[in-house]
Order: C-alpha cells, then structure tokens, then sequence
C-alpha cells in the first residue's frame, strides 16, 4: 500500500529506548502517524480497513556523537532536512567545531554520495545530496558571518570551487563569488577609513563652524521623555546587532581564550550600559556645592527617566539607571533619599523589585515574557496616584494605536547560557561531544532572537545634541566616587549608627541586595583574556561598576563580585570558588564549578586544582565558603559540601593550603587579642 504519509494533531510521540553505534548515541522515539486519510478511504471505498489509517515509526534524535556523526545527522535517515535539528547545530556549533572543518565535512560527505549515485543510483542518495545543499545555501544565508575571514576567505573560495565543480547548475558558485568580492570591498574601505581617521577631528570642527550653533545642553534641559526615547534608540540598534552565538557560555566566558574579538557585539552592549549607570552616579555626585534638596531633585529625575524606560519596555537602561542610583556612593546619601517625595519613593522601590535577585530573578524574567511580544507594557503601582495615571496611559496608547517594542536585559541571557555551559559537560564519558548542552542553549538563543524581533518595532530618530551632552559628562572612578559621595554626606562614626540612622529612613535602598549591583558577573573564568577589553566594558565583568580607569590586567576584588548563584537544583549546585595564593590573600579570581549533592570536600578540592590546572593533594587544602559578613564557614575535611554549605547566602568559597590557612587564623586571633589589650 502506498504511503502517502500526513501527520494530523492526534499523532504521539513517545520515547522507546537509547541507542548506540559506533561515534554516535541516539534517543529513539515510536511516532504513531496516519498515512492514509478518511477522505481517502471514501474514495477508495475502502472504509472496511479503516481501522489500518494509522502506523508507528521510529524517529532518532541523536544526543551525543562525534562531529562526524552530528553533521551527518542534518540530514533524517530518510534524506530529508531536519530543519529543528539544523537550527540548533548551526546556531551552537562554534562550540565544538571552526567553519573550515563542518563545511570540509559536508563537501565531504556531498561527494561520497555522489560516487555512490554514480553507482547505485537510489532515490535516498539523491535526496540527501539535495539536503546537504540546502543546509550550505541555509548556512551562507543565516550565518554569513561565519564566512567572513579577511583578507583571503579560505571558507568562501572552498564552496565556491566545490560548487563550480560538483554543482554547476546551482547558484552558489555565484552566490559565493558576489560575498567574496563584497566583503573584499567592504575590508578594503575599512582600512582606509583607518588612514583618513587623523583628519576626522579637523573635518567636525569644519562641520561645527558650517553648521547653526546650538547651545551645549545641561541635565535639566533634557525632558526625561527624549532622555528615555535616545536611550531606548541606543539600546534597541545595539541589540538588533548582537549576534546570538556570541552570547553562548563557552564564548562569552571565553574559554578559549581567543580574547574578546568573538563577543564583540556582546561588549558593545555592555559597554553602553555601563556609560549609562556611571553617567548616573557622575550627574549625581558632581553636585557637592548644591543642596540637599536640588541634588534629591537630579535623583527623582534619574526616577522618571526610569519610568519612562519602563513604559518603553527598555529593560536594558532601566536595569543601568537603577544600578547606577543602587550603587555605595549614592545609596549612601541618606539625606538625599529622605528629601524625596513618598510618590517617587513607592516608584522607585516598584521599578527596583522588578531586577530582584530572589528566584533567580523570576520577577523581570516573567515579566519580560509577559511583554515581550505585547503592544504595550502593563503597568500596575501600589502607589494610588501612580495607579491612574498608568491607567490613563493605558487608555492613551490603546486610542492613539501606539505599540511600543522591547530591549530586555541581556545580562539575563548571559547568565542562563553560562550557567548551562557550567552545569553541562561537553563532552561524554565515551569521548562524544554532548549535543544535548547544545539543544538547551539553542532554546534560550531562540528567545533572544524572539526579542530581536521585537526590538525592530521602535522608531526613534537619533538626536545628535543629546549624545554630545552625554558623552561630554565627566564619570568617576570608584575612588573619586567615594571621595566625592563622604564629601558630599561624611561618614558617621560606627556601622551601629549607619544602619540605625538608615533604617529610621523607612525606604527600599536601606534594604537593597548586592545581587542587583553587577552586570554580567557570573561566568568568567580567565581574567587574563580581559586585556584587549576597554576598561569600562571589563568594569561591568567584575561586578559592580568597577573603576572605568582601572588597569584590566588588576584581579576582580572579593567585594565586588557579589551576585548570588543564578543556578540551583534539587541536587546540583554552580558554586563559584577562587584559589588564593600566599602573596595575593586579599583578591579572588573566581572560577565556576559545579557541585554535586554526593561531593564531599577532597573531591571539591580536587576539581579545583583541576580547574586551576594545578597539581598537589587535595588533602594538603581546605575549603572554606566565604561570609557576608567578611567570615568565612571552613567545611570539614570529610564532610558533604552540598549539606554542609550555607545556601542562603551567595555560593562563593575559596580554596587555600592548610599552611596558609593556620597562618591566617593565628595572625587574625593575635589582632583581636591586640584591640582587647588597646581596649
């Protein structure tokens, strides 16, 4: 009987079992589909066999394999394209694998069938020829970045010889010709916008003079509507050009060490972060001379503006400005606070909850998915006043027809890749890469991409005198920013005093999380590969808006990297763990591990040595987890580590020599017992 198979809604996809072969495991799944529909039978007069309307198939969807086997498997065991399973091998395969090596594969494997058209002509062999070719057309499409390797383009001349030979009546000889000549064009200009580049300065100035003199613009000149609108412009352009792949835990943590070339759209975003959160602090500690109530004034403004980025769906700037105004040197202002209206209080504490760090921050996350695709935000505020006025808001888009689009916070994204390259191994026990790591990166790339869409609905022009404002702002340091922030409100003697006098405030930041302060702090590992990484982006790498100034070859300090564990299961823990050496007892470089709930502390010790490249004993070594307080918990020497930790607090340990460690603890007793006998 013929097969002319069609699925319907009603068809069941079960798993059946695991199997291997040789370089490959698959999971095999039974799929019950119809091949012959009830109209057809009608036809047919054949409805005495209805109850034969139905068959099971097999379908195998490989899980781990050699990358032999996974290109291969772009093809089903039927020749026909799996277009699922060539989205995620091409969006995650840098991984695993270079350009030269999957397109020298598929040749390959094109020219192996071939020959074995040649003498076995079948009908499977020239339908996978034809699969093949569509994932190279879909590949050169899609991902066209892939083949862009200046000056000589290995990728693009080898499909180009490959095609003119084995496949003439196709357009991709063509195809691959046009983007060689393109992009030879494109690096051609590129060097000579680098020679003229001495002339730009004399070139603006000539432009200044022709054109009509503008008075420079101040903070308060900018209404906090066209601050949020050239914000958002900013934010969206610089989303719309991230390239998703970049964000992939193994490349944005760069454990390959290829430095920061391969997250270059990634740093772009980070860095325009990091000019708005110190842009906020600058606006606001540059007023030493003012009083108390125009410098809370600048605050409340920095408040709407946030606001306004709120009702733009612009998570990018919100999280920067809340960032920016949840920083030491401006949370501590505490008469500034305190001379703000309660409205603007209750706004700020509702804009702040959304980048709450519980539950691995589920309220932006909901949040975000909730509007990702909406016409417009749902706002909603304890807040009376705040209620209607968001309430007529609402009315006015709705009337007004207006759609607003979205930037999320990448820094959400970041972390979940990483998280899912730290917990998941790349390769098996048998040596295979694991193509499951792949899937489940694929399906947060694939809401990246989503938002990508969605970040396409805005249609802001760019206002050039605001982004000469903006750049022209001084920022600080985080030294001058301290120094200013204790010229501005000197500190009160005694930690009992600072947080009596703060909690009498009665306001959200006397109760904020630190979780809240860093940008992208999880996830790296090698500080070494931050050289060639501008200062400002590699600030944002350490935690909360380092030094923009700073060396970035300096070490991240321990008080700086301070963001909670974002992954957490049942039985599983991401435990971040640095190695401290005798002449660096004060700096942490942390390294993520993962923890599991049968790990007891030599095997813990043990992963980090492994982790560090180091070799010695793990009995020669102890574990301690560090304290918010500054303490450290020292975990037994056969204890489990997964029990035996506290998991309230941030999952951060350090590992030192037990020498070290006794060291430390005797000259740590010999100071208290000196401030007893001083006393």
């Amino acid at each position: 009987m013929e097969a002319g198979r069609q699925e319907n809604q009603d068809d069941v996809t079960r798993f059946w079992r695991e199997e291997r072969e040789d370089g490959a495991v698959y999971s095999a799944y039974l799929k019950k589909v119809t091949y012959r529909s009830q109209a057809q039978l009608e036809d047919e007069h054949e409805r005495e066999f209805s109850h034969l309307m139905w068959e099971t198939q097999k379908i195998r969807v490989i899980k781990a394999g050699t990358l032999e086997k996974l290109v291969e498997s772009l093809s089903t065991v039927r020749g026909e394209l799996d277009s699922t399973y060539v989205n995620i091998f091409l969006a995650t395969y840098r991984t695993f694998a270079t350009p030269q090596q999957v397109l020298k594969l598929l040749i390959d494997r094109y020219q192996m069938l071939k020959l074995c058209c040649e003498d076995d002509r079948t009908e499977l062999n020239e339908l996978q020829l034809k699969t093949i070719k569509s994932v190279i057309s879909v590949w050169l499409d899609t991902y066209p970045e892939d083949f862009r390797e200046p000056p000589n383009y290995p990728c693009l001349h080898t499909l180009e010889k490959f095609s003119l030979h084995f496949l003439p009546d196709s357009d991709l000889a063509g195809r691959a010709r046009h983007r060689i000549e393109r992009l030879t064009k494109d690096h051609s200009g590129a060097d000579a916008n680098e020679i003229e580049f001495r002339f730009s300065i004399c070139e603006e100035v000539d432009h200044m003079i022709d054109n009509e003199y503008h008075k420079p613009l101040t903070f308060n000149d900018i209404s906090s509507h066209t601050f949020a609108q050239q914000l958002t412009h900013r934010d969206a352009e610089l989303f719309r050009k991230v390239v998703p792949h970049h964000c992939l835990g193994a490349v944005w943590a760069r454990r390959g060490k290829k430095g920061g070339k391969e997250a270059a759209s990634v740093l772009a975003t980070i860095e325009q972060f990091n000019r708005v959160s110190l842009r906020v602090i600058a606006t606001i500690l540059k007023t030493r001379d003012h009083k108390t109530s125009q410098r809370a004034k600048i605050v409340q403004k920095w408040i709407h503006i946030a606001q306004e980025l709120r009702e733009l769906k612009n998570f990018s700037s919100l999280k920067a400005i809340i960032s920016g105004l949840q920083s030491h040197p401006v949370y501590r202002l505490r008469r500034t606070w305190s001379s703000l209206p309660k409205d603007t209080m209750v706004l700020f504490e509702e804009l702040s909850e959304i980048f709450s760090g519980e539950n691995n921050q589920l309220n932006s996350r909901e949040l975000l998915m909730k509007e990702a695709t909406a016409k417009f935000p749902d706002l909603d505020s304890q807040n009376k006043t705040l209620k209607r006025r968001n309430m007529q808001k609402r009315q006015s888009w709705i009337d007004n027809g207006i759609v607003q689009g979205t930037v999320p916070y990448l820094g959400t994204f970041l972390t979940d890749l990483t998280m899912i390259d730290t917990a998941n191994p790349d390769m098996t026990e048998e040596g295979l890469i694991n193509f499951e790591k792949h899937r489940k990166e694929f399906e947060v790339l694939a809401q990246l991409k989503l938002l990508q869409s969605a970040a396409q609905i805005y249609n802001f022009k760019e206002d050039t005198h605001f982004w000469i404002w903006f750049d022209s702002v001084r920022v600080y340091n985080d030294n001058e920013s301290h120094e200013l922030s204790c010229a501005i409100e000197p500190p009160m003697e005694g930690s009992a005093k600072i947080k009596k006098k703060s909690a009498s405030l009665g306001h959200k930041p006397a109760k904020f999380d630190s979780s809240k302060f860093g940008l992208f702090a999880c996830g790296l590992e090698d500080r070494s590969s931050l050289s060639s990484i501008p200062d400002t982006i590699t600030a944002s790498l350490a935690g909360p808006l380092m030094s923009h100034s700073s060396s970035t070859s300096s070490v991240i300090s321990s008080d700086s990297d301070t963001s909670p564990s974002p992954y957490r299961s049942c039985d599983t823990y991401v435990i971040r763990v640095s190695l401290e050496p005798s002449d660096q007892a004060s700096t942490h470089i942390y390294k993520s591990i993962m923890l599991c709930n049968t790990d007891h502390t030599n095997t813990v010790i043990q992963k980090v040595l492994e982790k560090y490249s180091l070799e010695g004993q793990p009995e020669d070594y102890c574990l301690l987890q560090i304290l918010p307080d500054g303490g450290e918990l020292l975990i037994p020497e056969r204890s489990n580590v997964f029990y035996a930790l506290n998991s309230s607090i941030d999952l951060k340990f350090v590992v030192r020599t037990r020498a070290e460690h006794e060291t430390l603890t005797l000259r740590r007793k010999g100071k208290r017992r000196g401030k007893k006998l001083s006393l």
